[in-house]
């Protein structure tokens, strides 16, 4: 090898720089920076931008060249890279979101739910978005979508529209394993970067998106609007009842919600059981951290430049952000319509804490109060909500992905 090949292949990495698939890694450097800035000074939920974003960098980085063949080589994004490994085994096989929701269900106390069982409506009434948006993307994804609509007319065709359509719909409830859940069924991996970045993304950004949809529904003599609690806990043998009821019943109506259902139910029962104190722990705790770290680094992974810079994800971006009001709107005017016929009322706002970013969006929620009232507590109300929110959006996952699989033969 003479020496002006040795030094090419020395600085095979500047040399990308300066081509036009450098330019994008710059592109995507820059989008990777935001993220991690968002996270650190601004501390948007930063366990899951900051690993994306430093994810995304690592999956821009030039490629390796191979000494003998001249080829690009295995890298991070190799056949046998780190970062595709990862995915091949904790997003591909779905493992990541189950054991996310193992941790989750872990944290999650049920109690509030169950001394209020109409707070599950909320759970429900949140997840409007998610077919509102689900018809919205019918009718935009194959007039928008260039290499969408470049496609014969066939069942090909309509099969893709309507499993993009679905992955795009459960952004709005802001549970990002669901959507990964979901894209992963319906082998939507050419779209999983924008997909799963759209869905977290939003999950982080629920202090700044929330807000502003809940003071446009709302009047600041419905913000004040102070409800009561009793704080004695709901009897324990409810508590171990329930994660197994709610598993048979969902398992039984809707089976495709087991997988996560069962997860986050297993988790919650390690909590409430009173004798796997050590194991429930450990699930709050180091599996929730280990796996979060894993599941930001392989989603920013998937931040690859070709994949992402394409007007695919503006669209999927934007849709899933009217997802995202959708639900949260659904939640509060669903609040202000059971206000008609109460004499009790409730504030509307614990509406908008139906979506599944749990706890997320009940702090949001008690801020807002405690702004436009200091005494004005209903945390527990919101985390009602957003447990329901958390149920509500799985099985919401599993019918869409019951009645799609149904109409393209799936």
């Amino acid at each position: 090898m003479d020496f002006l090949a040795l030094l090419k292949e020395l600085f095979s990495g500047v040399v990308y720089m300066g081509t036009a698939e450098g330019l994008k890694t710059l592109i995507m450097f820059a989008i990777s920076g935001v993220l991690i800035y968002l996270a650190i000074k601004k501390d948007y939920e930063p366990a899951l931008l900051l690993p994306i974003g430093f994810g995304a960098i690592l999956a821009n980085l030039p490629p390796v060249i191979d000494a003998v063949t001249g080829n690009p080589a295995a890298s991070v994004l190799g056949s046998e890279g780190f970062l595709t490994v990862l995915f091949n085994s904790g997003i591909k096989n779905e493992l990541f979101p189950i054991l996310i929701f193992i941790a989750v269900g872990a944290m999650i106390d049920f109690s509030p739910l169950l001394k209020d069982p109409s707070m599950i409506f909320f759970g429900a009434a949140a997840q409007f978005g998610i077919f509102a948006t689900f018809l919205l993307a019918m009718f935009l994804i194959p007039n928008v979508l260039p290499n969408v609509a470049a496609m014969a007319d066939g069942p090909e065709k309509q099969s893709l529209i309507l499993r993009l359509a679905s992955a795009i719909g459960i952004i709005g409830a802001a549970d990002g394993p669901t959507t990964l859940y979901v894209a992963n069924h319906f082998k939507l991996t050419e779209y999983m970067a924008p997909i799963s970045v759209a869905a977290y993304s939003y999950m982080s950004l629920v202090p700044v998106i929330q807000p502003p949809v809940i003071r446009a529904l709302t009047t600041k003599k419905e913000r004040m609007i102070r409800m009561t609690y009793n704080e004695q806990r709901a009897p324990r043998v409810a508590l171990i009842l329930f994660p197994i009821i709610v598993t048979a019943l969902a398992g039984i109506i809707v089976p495709m919600s087991a997988p996560l259902v069962g997860s986050l139910m297993f988790g919650n029962l390690l909590r409430e059981c009173g004798v796997l104190e050590r194991l429930s722990k450990t699930a709050q705790n180091e599996l929730a951290n280990l796996v979060t770290i894993l599941l930001g680094l392989t989603i920013g992974s998937t931040m690859v430049a070709v994949n992402f810079l394409r007007w695919d994800t503006l669209l999927i971006m934007g849709l899933g952000l009217l997802a995202f009001v959708f639900d949260t709107a659904g939640g509060v005017l669903f609040g202000k319509f059971l206000n008609l016929f109460r004499k009790n009322k409730i504030n509307p706002m614990i509406g908008a804490a139906g979506i599944s970013a749990f706890p997320m969006s009940a702090r949001v929620i008690q801020k807002m109060a405690k702004a436009e009232d200091p005494y004005n507590f209903i945390l527990m109300q919101s985390i009602s909500a957003n447990v329901s929110g958390q149920l509500g959006s799985i099985v919401a996952g599993g019918l869409v992905i019951t009645l799609v699989g149904m109409m393209i033969g799936w």
